[in-house]
């Protein structure tokens, strides 16, 4: 059994945490583990703050969630002009899961591997070590899509665990 929702939602504060507390409903009704509900909630906050903050004249952005099996991926997308940041090789690479051009697969890691003190830019680092896989896809003048995965773990009394 599977299931997803996906939000439509405008571009201000209010809608993190909802978007956050329907995430935490939906995994707490389906039998998630509360640490593994609580990570993916956290990056999901952080993903929502940042299409809030840097969709440039974006009115909204949509955040889509699915459950399949013993996996979440989560994605958040906005329509602002997209980054104009200098990209590093690593932000380059191609997925292997996805197999698409621009798509960024990073492997979860450690806060401590860049930059933790920083003012700004926690956001993406913190989505990085939560979860198990984060695909970062700009589409300049398009906007930014962030996606990520993690393997879930289930309450005993779950009512989607897989079988």
């Amino acid at each position: 059994m599977s299931i997803w929702w996906s939000l439509h939602l405008r571009r201000e504060a209010a809608s993190v945490p909802l978007a956050r507390r329907l995430l935490l409903g939906t995994m707490e009704t389906a039998g998630v583990d509360p640490d593994i509900s609580f990570d993916l909630s956290v990056a999901l906050s952080e993903a929502c703050a940042n299409a809030v903050e840097h969709a440039g004249s974006a009115t909204g952005y949509c955040v889509t969630a699915l459950i399949d099996g013993d996996c979440c991926r989560i994605e958040v997308a906005d329509s602002g002009p997209g980054s104009s940041r200098d990209r590093t090789p690593e932000f380059d690479r191609m997925s292997e899961f996805d197999r698409k051009p621009d798509w960024v697969l990073h492997p979860a890691r450690p806060l401590t591997h860049r930059g933790q003190y920083a003012e700004h830019g926690r956001g993406l680092f913190l989505i990085e070590a939560l979860v198990d896989h984060v695909r970062f896809h700009d589409r300049p003048g398009h906007g930014t899509v962030v996606s990520f995965d993690k393997m879930l773990k289930w309450r005993d009394d779950a009512l989607l665990k897989a079988s």
